[in-house]
């Protein structure tokens, strides 16, 4: 009797670790081919068996990502940072979901609007800081201080702070001039420089 119970579980557990995996590379699959909705469907059902696999977490994650689901795509990456904290490329899609709904999201509050740039920003530091050869976090963190500073340098009352809007400015062109020290020749970074220089000048 005890042999055929320990069977069942044996069977059990092969099953759902089956189903783990099929779904898994049912979302990976489909995450290849650009169909990103499709992939979520799959990678969803993989995490209800398995909570704790991390690579299928982040290719959720990712899939949320460029399926426009920025809230949910910041909480998974959330959940993957808790079991992976040093994965520079976790924090960047956070940082790019929040930059985005700074940006994106209907009827947004300047308070929570700042609140999401300024945990952006804090996550593209981050990943910098895991990954200092990375040209690509350099090139959001600067965008993401220059939504910060066009927000702070918005003459509204008891919320613009010249201060804040001038160093977030600051930091923009820092991060410009180090995306082009990479890249000498990117026509859309000397644009964007350019812009913020402009930006910063006009705060004076």
């Amino acid at each position: 009797m005890r042999s055929i119970s320990g069977f069942l579980v044996i069977l059990c557990a092969a099953n759902i670790a089956f189903a783990q995996t099929s779904y898994h590379k049912m979302g990976q699959k489909a995450l290849i081919d650009g169909n990103f909705k499709l992939a979520v469907t799959n990678l969803e059902k993989a995490m209800a068996v398995d909570t704790s696999d991390v690579n299928t977490l982040y290719m959720l994650g990712y899939s949320y990502y460029h399926s426009s689901a920025y809230k949910e795509a910041v909480t998974t990456f959330n959940r993957v940072i808790n079991l992976k904290p040093n994965d520079n490329s976790a924090y960047y899609y956070r940082g790019k979901a929040r930059n985005i709904m700074a940006n994106e999201t209907k009827g947004i509050t300047y308070a929570d609007r700042e609140k999401l740039l300024l945990f952006a920003i804090k996550d593209f530091s981050k990943a910098i800081e895991l990954n200092q050869d990375d040209v690509k976090l350099y090139q959001n963190r600067a965008v993401a201080y220059r939504d910060y500073g066009v927000l702070k340098g918005q003459k509204i009352p008891n919320f613009y702070d010249k201060g804040k809007a001038t160093s977030s400015f600051r930091s923009c062109i820092a991060d410009f001039e180090k995306v082009l020290s990479f890249t000498p020749d990117r026509r859309d970074v000397i644009t964007q420089l350019a812009d913020a220089k402009v930006y910063l000048q006009n705060l004076k």
